[in-house]
């Protein structure tokens, strides 16, 4: 068996399947975000327990997001007498070296919504649309495009619906770089390629704004994004700007106000802007499970980024301790299906089945309003 310090993916690919394993160093939610085919997660952090499963007869490919943080864990595992070579490229490498475009992976993917997914998928979206009224005759969307497998999918759904055109509506495909490596931008640009999406590119320096912030500097990168995502959408003429969020997303949100907020609320399916006069923001994604996305990402061999940012270009996203209050409530969440599988479906019907003559007290517009403002009369009732 050849020995090895470093690969790369080239030539890993050349391997046969039953010479090597690939470790995969990132946390568990990169790892559900998207791998290497075959690839076995196992946390940085938990790695020095896991030595004695480890094979001693095949080449252990150690990879993480570029191929930073897994350099120096190739090196350890060399220590400890493993064949371990470093995967120098990392996720983003092998990402890269997928995306070839064709017409026919574009066909296969538009194909895939319309019969596998059809019911997890293109249902929920259209009655989403549908239920919410969140596209009316004359829009002109801008379907806003992270990179991400929720955006990517989304972007093709609205292509779809494009194409049974039940009224006149436009459409653009808005992707904003707010300051991505050379590397992020060409996954989203080959992404797009691949999948026959054509996106509109425009730049802004909100990375560089917020790279020396150290309270809250997501919170803020989050704002401005969506700031200058409303303001070239109404540049283009749009009325409206489409946002990937899905059911999963609607329900850890009402669990989190709860729990670490102190306030019921939700996600809504749509919003009127209040900076931008004439501006909405619909989520037509409202109610598509996110491991129905996930099945049509991996049936269909996508792989799309998971978090652009600059803060993570050096592989901070390997890091355990970067486990996020959203990642805890998925896991609360899934631990009490467990239990009840109706759970998921009660946390979302929950905020449309508010009883006010229960509640102590709700803010409506801005104003606070207490039970006891009516609680007399109603006993002389």
């Amino acid at each position: 068996m050849k020995k090895y310090e470093e690969i790369s993916v080239s030539e890993m690919l050349e391997l046969k399947s039953d010479e090597y394993v690939v470790i995969d160093i990132r946390d568990e939610i990169a790892f559900a975000y998207g791998t290497i085919n075959g690839a076995v997660n196992i946390p940085q952090n938990r790695l020095e327990e896991k030595l004695d499963t480890l094979p001693n007869d095949k080449l252990l490919i150690i990879c993480c997001k570029s191929g930073i943080i897994s350099d120096p864990i190739a090196e350890n595992l060399r220590e400890h007498g493993f064949n371990a070579a470093n995967l120098k490229e990392g996720y983003y490498g092998y990402m890269l070296a997928n995306l070839k475009s064709d017409n026919d992976r574009a066909k296969d993917v538009e194909r895939s919504i319309n019969k596998k997914f059809h019911k997890g998928i293109w249902s929920k979206f259209t009655a989403a649309i549908n239920d919410y009224q969140l596209v009316e005759e004359g829009d002109k969307i801008a379907v806003c495009i992270s990179g991400g497998k929720d955006s990517m999918l989304m972007a093709k759904l609205f292509q779809e619906l494009k194409r049974h055109n039940k009224f006149p509506f436009e459409v653009v495909y808005l992707v904003m770089d707010p300051g991505y490596s050379p590397e992020n931008r060409e996954i989203i640009e080959k992404n797009a390629k691949l999948l026959n999406v054509p996106i509109t590119v425009f730049e802004s320096n909100i990375f560089e704004s917020v790279l020396h912030v150290e309270k809250s500097p997501c919170y803020l990168c989050a704002r401005m994004r969506r700031g200058h995502l409303y303001n070239k959408a109404k540049e283009l003429g749009c009325n409206k700007i489409a946002l990937g969020h899905h059911y999963d997303d609607v329900i850890e949100t009402i669990l989190m106000g709860m729990l670490y907020g102190g306030q019921v609320q939700t996600m809504m399916p749509k919003l009127h802007s209040t900076n931008f006069e004439g501006m909405e923001l619909i989520r037509p994604m409202y109610l598509i499970r996110e491991d129905e996305i996930k099945r049509w990402r991996d049936y269909n061999d996508l792989h799309f980024i998971q978090c652009a940012c600059k803060f993570t270009d050096t592989c901070t996203s390997c890091n355990p301790d970067n486990a996020s209050k959203r990642q805890e409530i998925k896991n609360m969440i899934r631990q009490m299906s467990k239990i009840n599988p109706q759970v998921e479906s009660n946390i979302f019907k929950s905020v449309e089945n508010v009883n006010l003559d229960t509640i102590i007290a709700y803010k409506k517009d801005g104003i606070k309003h207490n039970f006891l403002e009516n609680y007399k009369n109603k006993e002389k009732e």
